[in-house]
């Protein structure tokens, strides 16, 4: 699954046909098939149906066609090409888009990019939580003299603080921020939904 910015809601949650089988396994993208394996066989255990506790079916289903995939050079080769793609459509943020016209709405919306890159940049990578302003220029499409304020704003609200080396890290709050918007924009997506989930 996975999420995209649009002007109506804040966040949309948009399911592609292809789900995110790191985001499924909690891995890296850049994980050695050695942690791959490791990690499935820690997370398959705790979601396996008759785990009692902690089982769950549709999850352990999703894990089991996660390591299916990256599980197998062959199969991950071909899924990383696609997954590349969807990643960087996620996250580019064109200037000309005709929803972010208003200056005020495309700055809403460039700090919930942020925040959401920050945030899966933590769950991923908890030895390198961090990322540079230039690859969250590259990742944005936005210009650095755009972000800097983008940053201060964060920064100042504290959900977003940096790191003794510049990296950019997101806070407790900020993680906290993000998936409040998202919750309520996945609220009002509910009321906004007929009977049959279509919008009305």
């Amino acid at each position: 699954m996975h999420w995209t910015l649009t002007l109506e809601d804040p966040i949309s949650l948009v399911v592609d046909e292809t789900p995110d089988y790191y985001e499924i396994l909690q891995i890296s993208p850049n994980a050695e098939p050695e942690t791959v394996h490791r990690v499935y066989r820690l997370l398959a255990p705790r979601f396996h149906p008759d785990n009692a506790e902690t089982g769950n079916e549709g999850r352990f289903l999703m894990l089991v066609e996660a390591y299916r995939v990256l599980g197998d050079p062959q199969e991950r080769a071909k899924y990383d090409v696609r997954h590349l793609g969807l990643k960087k459509a996620r996250w580019r943020l064109l200037s000309s888009n005709a929803q972010a016209s208003d200056d005020f709405e495309a700055e809403q919306l460039i700090r919930l990019t942020v925040l959401e890159l920050l945030y899966t940049r933590r769950r991923t990578e908890l030895e390198s939580p961090g990322l540079p302003l230039l690859d969250l220029e590259a990742l944005t499409g936005r210009a650095r003299e755009h972000l800097e304020f983008t940053v201060w704003y964060l920064t100042q609200k504290k959900y977003v603080t940096r790191s003794d080396n510049s990296m950019l890290v997101i806070t407790a709050d900020g993680v906290e921020y993000l998936e409040k918007t998202f919750q309520e924009a996945t609220h009002r997506r509910r009321l906004n939904a007929g009977p049959t989930g279509v919008r009305v």
